[in-house]
C-alpha cells in the first residue's frame, strides 16, 4: 500500500515538472529586451506555436506579462533618448529595431473565418509601437544626415531630409489602409484604432509642422468617404482639420 502511494506521488510531481512553461521561453526577467532578444521573441511567436493555439495575449493573466514586453517602447527609447550616446550608434539602433518592428507587425495580425481580428488589441498596440519607433527612427536618420555633410543647408541636402519624412508620412498613411476592413475590428478595436490614429497622427504633425501632407490629405479624405465608423470618421476628421490649421500658422 505504501509502496503505491509512493508511485502516485512520484508520478505526479514528474508530471509537474515536464508541464510546458510558455513565460520560460522569453526574456521575462530583463528590464528591457535589446534587438537581438525581440529576434528570438519573433521567432518564437511564429514558430514555437501549433497551428490554432492560443499567443500571448494582454487578457491573459498567465502570459500578459509577454505582450506588454512585446510593445513596451521604453525598449528602444531607453537607447534612442539616451543623450550619453551618439546620434550614429542609436541612428543604427533605430534601424535595427524598425527592421524588427516589420515582422512584429505580423504576429497578431491574423483573421478568423469570419474575417475578424484574432488578436486586434495586440494587432494595435503592436502598430502602436511602431508609430512611435518611426518618429525616433526617420529623425536620427535625417540627424545623422544633417551632422555627416559639409553643407546641411544645400538644397540637395535639404531634398533628402524632405523626402525622408514624406517616406514617413506615407508609411503613416498606411495606417488607415485598415479602415478598408474595418469589419475585422469590433466596436471596442474601432475605438482604439481611433485613439491610436488621434494621438500619432498628431505627434507627427506636431513634429514635422513644415512637411508636405497632401498625399495623407488625399488618404484621409479617400477613407473619410469609405468608412461607416462614425468614431473613425471624427478621428480622420481631427487630423484633417491639423492638417489644414497648418497653413493658418
Amino acid at each position: 500500500m505504501k509502496k503505491n502511494k509512493f508511485i502516485f506521488l512520484m508520478s505526479f510531481f514528474i508530471l509537474i515538472l515536464g508541464c510546458d512553461n510558455k513565460n520560460d521561453k522569453f526574456p521575462l526577467d530583463k528590464r528591457f529586451w535589446t534587438v537581438d532578444d525581440y529576434t528570438e521573441v519573433i521567432l518564437e511567436l511564429r514558430y514555437g506555436y501549433k497551428d490554432g493555439e492560443k499567443l500571448p495575449t494582454l487578457d491573459d493573466s498567465e502570459t500578459q506579462q509577454i505582450v506588454q514586453k512585446f510593445i513596451d517602447t521604453e525598449n528602444f527609447k531607453v537607447v534612442l533618448n539616451d543623450k550619453e550616446l551618439g546620434t550614429k550608434h542609436k541612428s543604427k539602433v533605430a534601424v535595427a529595431f524598425f527592421d524588427k518592428w516589420k515582422d512584429m507587425i505580423n504576429i497578431y495580425s491574423d483573421l478568423d473565418k469570419k474575417d475578424k481580428y484574432i488578436y486586434e488589441i495586440e494587432y494595435i498596440e503592436t502598430y502602436k509601437f511602431g508609430l512611435e519607433l518611426q518618429l525616433f527612427y526617420f529623425r536620427l536618420g535625417n540627424e545623422e544626415i544633417l551632422a555627416s555633410s559639409d553643407d546641411p543647408n544645400s538644397d540637395y541636402i535639404k531634398n533628402i531630409i524632405d523626402s525622408n519624412i514624406n517616406t514617413m508620412i506615407d508609411n503613416y498613411s498606411f495606417y488607415l489602409d485598415d479602415i478598408n476592413k474595418e469589419d475585422a475590428f469590433t466596436e471596442n478595436g474601432k475605438k482604439m484604432y481611433s485613439e491610436v490614429m488621434n494621438t500619432y497622427f498628431s505627434k507627427l504633425i506636431d513634429e514635422n509642422p513644415t512637411a508636405n501632407y497632401d498625399s495623407l490629405k488625399e488618404k484621409i479624405l479617400l477613407m473619410d468617404s469609405k468608412t461607416k465608423s462614425e468614431t473613425i470618421k471624427t478621428a480622420l476628421k481631427n487630423i484633417l482639420s491639423k492638417i489644414e490649421t497648418l497653413k493658418t500658422i
